[in-house]
């Protein structure tokens, strides 16, 4: 599965999206974000698996804690993914307009 495959299958549960957003602040600890969940921490050590599997959080390990951080390149090659798409897609239908009367597009 290519990283992006990944990262669309990671976004499409909301748990992780709001895991995310929580990391938009900065980096957090596993504890931390646990804390903002009512789940196991299987179930958390899991979300964060998926995250990090599909590169979009980072984690390092600090003593007995694990910081977890949002990867801003993997969420801005994924924007730029969409919003090439979006833009695709408003050139092509530009494109196929036909001419009006005066030589033009509308």
């Amino acid at each position: 599965m290519t990283r992006d495959n990944k990262a669309f299958k990671a976004l499409s549960d909301p748990t992780r999206r709001e895991i995310l957003g929580l990391l938009r602040k900065g980096e957090r600890t596993a504890g931390d974000l646990a804390d903002q969940f009512d789940m196991t921490k299987p179930s958390m050590l899991h979300h964060f698996s998926v995250l990090k599997d599909a590169d979009l959080i980072t984690s390092r390990r600090k003593g007995q804690q694990i910081w977890y951080g949002l990867n801003t390149t993997v969420v801005q090659d994924i924007m730029a993914w969409v919003i090439d798409l979006v833009r695709g897609g408003e050139q092509k239908e530009k494109k196929d307009r036909p001419a009006s009367p005066q030589g033009g597009t509308k």
